[in-house]
């Protein structure tokens, strides 16, 4: 048995890279899982994937950019699995390039996508996960804010700090719901990194070498599982922490 056996995840994103790799870690240990992102193709491929191998999974078509979609997709995630236990908040709009070229537009709807799209869908769950006698939400945000030369991260940073302080109050204020709020800063191979990876090697090759562990780490194997441990009872002390899943590459603290 799974150590997950009889929970409900649900998890946005899920259609490829981190967050699939995470439906599958969490579907092999027994969690039933809410597949949600915004191309229905996507997530039916990663349900077939999960039912290939024995797990338990539904698509479920939602833009986070819409809370009204998020909403309905916790409530349909309701009625296919009985509730939710687990909240992985992991799509989001995520805007690089210099200070200079960041129009209030696009860093409206980064905000839109990124906290303000997490912060519903914690709400959303919350009265759910606090009847069914606790829970977990997982928040993914990014070492870009303690990089060594952050020059073309400020708008992503930004973002995923707010989404980093929205996670330390969720732990404060939810702890005794018994519901466990945490965040982790993941380097994965998903799809736009094996992209930069395969058509810029040489910087590729420069970033790879700054990682102590001197690899990329696996959407599943590495980032999947560390989160499958993470909501799971063997960490059920560990709340309101950031989890650097970088191979030692950012300095925190």
């Amino acid at each position: 048995m799974g150590t997950l056996e009889g929970k409900v995840a649900f998890i946005t994103g899920a259609g490829q890279g981190v967050g699939q790799g995470v439906a599958f870690a969490l579907a092999r240990e027994g969690a039933s899982i809410a597949v949600t992102g915004r191309t229905e193709s996507k997530l039916v491929d990663t349900v077939e994937q999960i039912r290939a191998f024995g797990g338990v999974a539904e698509p479920i078509v939602c833009d986070i950019a819409d809370t009204a979609r998020i909403t309905a997709a916790v409530e349909r995630t309701v009625e296919l699995f009985g509730g939710v236990d687990v909240l992985v908040n992991n799509a989001s709009l995520n805007p690089l390039g210099p200070l200079l070229d960041l129009t209030p537009g696009l860093m409206a709807k980064a905000y839109a996508s990124g906290p303000i799209a997490a912060l519903h869908a914690m709400q959303t769950v919350h009265p759910i996960m606090k009847e069914r006698g606790g829970g977990n939400i997982v928040n993914m945000v990014t070492s870009a804010a303690v990089r060594w030369d952050t020059s073309g991260y400020g708008g992503y940073a930004s973002v995923k700090e707010a989404l980093r302080a929205l996670t330390r109050t969720a732990a404060s204020e939810w702890g005794p719901d018994n519901i466990r709020v945490n965040a982790i800063a993941p380097h994965a191979l998903s799809p736009g990194l094996k992209w930069w990876t395969e058509n810029r090697p040489e910087e590729a090759a420069e970033f790879v070498a700054s990682i102590p562990l001197r690899r990329i780490g696996d959407c599943e194997d590495d980032i999947g599982r560390a989160v499958a441990w993470i909501v799971s009872d063997d960490a059920r002390y560990l709340t309101g922490a950031t989890i650097p899943l970088d191979g030692g590459q950012a300095r925190w603290g």
